[in-house]
């Protein structure tokens, strides 16, 4: 595996590729459309990581355009768009005229053009070009952004994007999905089992014999979100329900999991496209009795420990984990791989695995990284690059098929 020296030398390498010409000269920065918001619970954790990503990017380097999504869907661009979506003043009925421009990307290839869109009319003979993307860095957390929706938009409209592509993030975003994935690769994981809201809502009984096979105590989990939201830890038989009603509020399917007891949370970032390499895993310490929203976003108390308190031989072990788990599910640009390790026995679980991890200040994708020699804004670069590669190495793919047809 390559050293993290010598991945971030020939990533300084590839920036001149992207920057300059042959002349050697700088052309024009990159336009990078930074997505932010959406029609997701993980909303405002959206905003809190844009705001981070949106300080930290490169000026120099590149043109950014922030665009904002409302919890209603609507796409805005603006200098002031977080701040208003961080206010939720386009929620509250305040005059569209002093919002940013509505605007909507068309799903056309090679086109990369946001259109102005009349707020009344919608677009009709109204809509203006009023800019284009070179490559959109996503930042939309959960539902809609982080389960292939944004990216097969991206992908019609033959778009760069940092990030996983449809079938990975869709599949990643699926904790049961994922599951199974991880179990055909032979993936340590803890006993779960899946269960509709459906199929519970016609027979309460089902989740008293799905948990029956795994005990208790155990976590029920909404399968297809992140941030901790909709999680419940259930103790004894008493709890169960009012956690099937938490879950039930997000999603229509659930993943009941084995508590792992007493275990460390190790996470590992990864980075890469078809040669991934991972981080220094780092181990959570939560405030709270588990890693649950308010411990992740609200209270400082949490401790986040890099490196993690592992042996080396462990270490070792979650980063080849964490590679293999990012393999397995067709990722691309960054991955943030979570984990258990027995803290008796140091034998280790995966999780789960987000394609689009948290990049707020306290964070551990971000962190791993810095902490492992490369700092937030050449982190941000590297995935801009990472897109951009995938992007070209995608673009050899025919689309079409004539018989007889001269290769």
């Amino acid at each position: 595996m390559k050293g993290f020296l010598e991945i971030i030398m020939v990533g300084e390498g590839r920036e001149k590729t992207l920057h300059q010409q042959r002349s050697g000269k700088v052309t024009k920065k990159i336009r990078v459309g930074v997505i932010f918001g959406g029609r997701s619970s993980e909303h405002e954790v959206s905003l809190t990581s844009a705001s981070c990503v949106l300080e930290a990017i490169d000026r120099s380097k590149y043109d950014v355009v922030p665009i904002g999504i409302t919890k209603k869907g609507k796409w805005l661009v603006g200098d002031n768009v977080l701040e208003l979506l961080s206010s939720q003043a386009t929620e509250e009925g305040k005059a569209i005229q002093d919002s940013p421009t509505p605007v909507s990307l068309l799903p056309t290839p090679r086109g990369g053009n946001l259109i102005s869109i009349d707020p009344k009319e919608g677009v009709g003979n109204k809509g203006q070009a009023i800019g284009h993307i070179d490559v959109v860095f996503p930042v939309l957390h959960g539902t809609y952004g982080e389960d292939g929706a944004i990216q097969g938009l991206l992908e019609l409209a033959d778009l760069p994007y940092v990030g996983a592509g449809i079938t990975g993030s869709a599949v990643a975003m699926d904790k049961a999905m994922a599951k199974a994935v991880f179990a055909a690769e032979g993936l340590p994981q803890l006993p779960y089992v899946t269960l509709f809201r459906s199929e519970w809502e016609e027979n309460p009984k089902v989740a008293e014999e799905a948990v029956g096979k795994i005990g208790y105590p155990c976590f029920v989990k909404p399968a297809s979100l992140g941030s901790s939201v909709g999680i419940s830890k259930v103790r004894e038989p008493g709890e169960l329900q009012e956690a099937l009603n938490e879950a039930a509020i997000y999603d229509r399917k659930f993943v009941i999991e084995k508590d792992a007891g007493n275990a460390r949370e190790v996470e590992c970032s990864v980075l890469g496209n078809d040669e991934p390499i991972p981080s220094i895993p780092g181990e959570i310490v939560p405030s709270r009795e588990f890693y649950d929203y308010v411990a992740k976003y609200h209270d400082s108390a949490s401790e986040l420990i890099i490196p993690a308190r592992i042996t080396a031989k462990t270490t070792e072990k979650i980063q080849e984990l964490a590679v293999q788990a990012f393999r397995a599910l067709d990722l691309a640009g960054m991955a943030r791989v979570d984990f258990f390790v027995d803290k008796n026995t140091e034998r280790i679980y995966i999780n789960e695995i987000n394609s689009i991890p948290g990049f707020t200040p306290i964070s551990m994708y971000p962190k791993l990284w810095e902490a492992s020699g490369i700092p937030y804004a050449r982190l941000i670069d590297r995935l801009i690059e990472l897109a951009i590669e995938r992007h070209q190495d995608k673009g050899r793919n025919m689309t079409s098929f004539a018989p007889g047809e001269a290769r």
